[in-house]
C-alpha cells in the first residue's frame, strides 16, 4: 500500500476478464474485483465499485467487449441479441456522466460496422476498441495535466472536490493529473481535499492518492472551504467534470457549485479539468442535465454506522451544475479554454477534429 499510485491500475484487462479496484472499501482495503459480463460491469458502475466519468466510460467499453467475447461461440442471433442487451444495460447504469454514453457510442459504431463479420472477429475488434479507449484516456489525462500545470505557481495550495484522480480515470487523472504534472515539473504544490459528503470520495480516495505519492495534502470537511478561502489559504480550485453543456455549464459532484460561488466571492481561480469527450452539445445549458438521485442510505450513515434518526426524509442528488460564468477556465487535452461559452466550446471542438 506504500507504492506510488501510478503503479496501481484502476482497471485492467487480464486473461479475458476485466478487473477493477473496489473503490467502495478504500482506503481500508485494496482489492481488485473480476468481472466477466456486461451485467456485472453495469452493476459495478451503478454500485460505485468504479466511479469518475472517464473511468466509467472505459469500464463500459470493456463491458461490451466482455459480453461479445463471452457470447462469441453462440449462434449469430444469440450473439447479436446479447451484445445489444449489453449496450442497454450499461447505458442505464448511471445517467449523468456523459463519458459513459460517449464510450458506448464509440463501441456501437464499431459494432455496427462489423455485422457481416464472424462473431469471433467482432469480439476481437470490440476488445481492441476498448483497449484503444483505455490507452487514449491516459494520453488525454497526461495532456490535460501538462496544460493545467502551466497555470499553477510554485507553492500553490489547491483545493479540490470529490476524486478526479487516477482512480477516476484509466490513469494519471484530470484534476489531480494537473497537480501530478505540476509536481513532476518541479513545482511545490500542496492539496486541500474536501471530504465530499456523502460518499467521502475526497477523504477516502483523493487523500489516499496524494498520501501514496507523498504530495502534501490536508483533509477538510466540506463546510470548511469558505473559511479556508477567507483565511487566504487557497490559491486555486481545480475539479473534474461529469458533463459540460454547450454553453460551458458543468455538472460535477454535489458541492461543486458551492465551491465555485465561494471562489468567485474570494477572487480565487476556479478551474475544471476535463477531456473534450465530456462536452455534450446536445444539451444547451446545464439546466437540461439529468441529475442522478442516489439512495438516502448514503446520507444517513456509512457502512455499519448510522447517525441519522430513523424515518427521516432524505435528499441525495449526486451532482450539481456550476454555471459557466463562475468558471475561470476549462483545462482540456487541447489546451486551456478561459471563460467558456458556446462559441469558444464549439471552436475548441472543431480544433479537436
Amino acid at each position: 500500500m506504500n507504492a506510488p499510485l501510478q503503479k496501481v491500475e484502476t482497471l485492467r484487462w487480464r486473461n479475458d476478464y476485466l478487473e477493477m479496484v473496489d473503490q467502495r472499501i478504500l482506503p481500508a482495503e485494496f482489492k481488485m474485483i473480476r468481472f466477466d459480463s456486461a451485467a456485472e460491469v453495469a452493476a459495478g458502475i451503478r454500485d460505485m465499485v468504479v466511479r469518475g466519468a472517464p473511468a466509467i466510460g472505459v469500464a463500459a467499453a470493456y463491458g461490451i467487449a466482455l459480453e461479445a467475447r463471452r457470447l462469441q461461440a453462440e449462434n449469430e442471433q444469440t450473439f447479436k441479441y446479447g451484445v445489444e442487451s449489453a449496450f442497454k444495460q450499461l447505458a442505464e447504469s448511471r445517467p449523468t456522466a456523459v463519458n459513459l454514453f460517449w464510450a458506448l457510442d464509440r463501441m456501437k459504431t464499431v459494432w455496427r460496422s462489423l455485422q457481416q463479420e464472424s462473431t469471433q472477429t467482432i469480439a476481437q475488434r470490440l476488445l481492441e476498441e476498448a483497449e484503444a479507449i483505455f490507452s487514449e484516456d491516459i494520453q488525454i489525462n497526461r495532456a490535460i495535466g501538462a496544460h493545467g500545470a502551466e497555470l499553477l505557481k510554485n507553492g500553490d495550495r489547491i483545493l479540490t472536490h470529490c476524486n478526479a484522480g487516477a482512480l477516476a480515470t484509466a490513469g494519471h487523472g484530470t484534476a489531480l493529473g494537473v497537480i501530478r504534472s505540476a509536481v513532476e515539473a518541479g513545482k511545490k504544490i500542496s492539496v486541500i481535499a474536501d471530504e465530499t459528503r456523502p460518499f467521502l470520495q475526497g477523504a477516502r480516495l483523493t487523500a489516499w492518492e496524494m498520501v501514496q505519492e507523498n504530495i502534501p495534502v490536508t483533509l477538510i470537511t466540506d463546510n470548511m472551504a469558505g473559511f479556508m478561502m477567507k483565511s487566504g489559504e487557497v490559491d486555486a480550485v481545480i475539479v473534474g467534470a461529469d458533463r459540460v453543456a454547450a454553453n460551458g455549464d458543468v455538472a460535477n459532484k454535489i458541492g461543486t457549485y458551492m465551491l465555485a460561488v465561494l471562489a468567485k466571492q474570494h477572487a480565487i481561480p476556479f478551474y475544471v479539468a476535463c477531456p473534450l469527450s465530456t462536452l455534450d452539445f446536445s444539451i444547451a445549458t446545464g439546466d437540461a442535465i439529468l441529475i442522478e438521485e442516489r439512495s438516502g442510505h448514503e446520507v444517513t450513515g456509512f457502512r455499519d454506522c448510522q447517525w441519522a434518526a430513523a424515518g427521516v426524509n432524505v435528499r441525495n442528488p449526486a451532482f450539481d451544475v456550476t454555471p459557466a460564468e463562475l468558471i475561470t477556465a476549462l483545462i482540456t487535452e487541447k489546451g486551456v479554454l478561459h471563460s467558456p461559452n458556446t462559441e469558444r466550446l464549439q471552436h475548441k471542438l472543431i480544433c479537436k477534429a
